[in-house]
């Protein structure tokens, strides 16, 4: 793998998240869970993603914190967009 990669192959009940370039690479496996059921097969590895990510910054541990500053990782999360019949 030479060039920067971001691929996602969503399948019923495994997704696959391939990352990586030439100096890291990696897979990261979304499945069915406790919190990922609201959410369709096609969906599932985002909202997974997402909702771990949300909670990974709320952890009150120096160790995360430090970890995602070094790797210059940050995260926001951003309000939910409103469907035509809720506006």
């Amino acid at each position: 793998m030479s060039e920067g990669k971001l691929f996602a192959k969503v399948g019923k009940d495994l997704s696959r998240l391939e990352i990586g370039c030439e100096h890291q690479r990696g897979i990261l496996y979304a499945v069915p869970s406790e919190l990922s059921w609201v959410c369709s097969d096609s969906k599932r590895h985002n909202h997974s993603l997402a909702g771990f990510l949300k909670e990974l910054i709320h952890i009150d541990n120096p160790q995360v914190k430090e970890a995602m500053q070094k790797w210059g990782l940050y995260y926001r999360e951003l309000p939910l967009e409103q469907s035509d019949e809720e506006e």
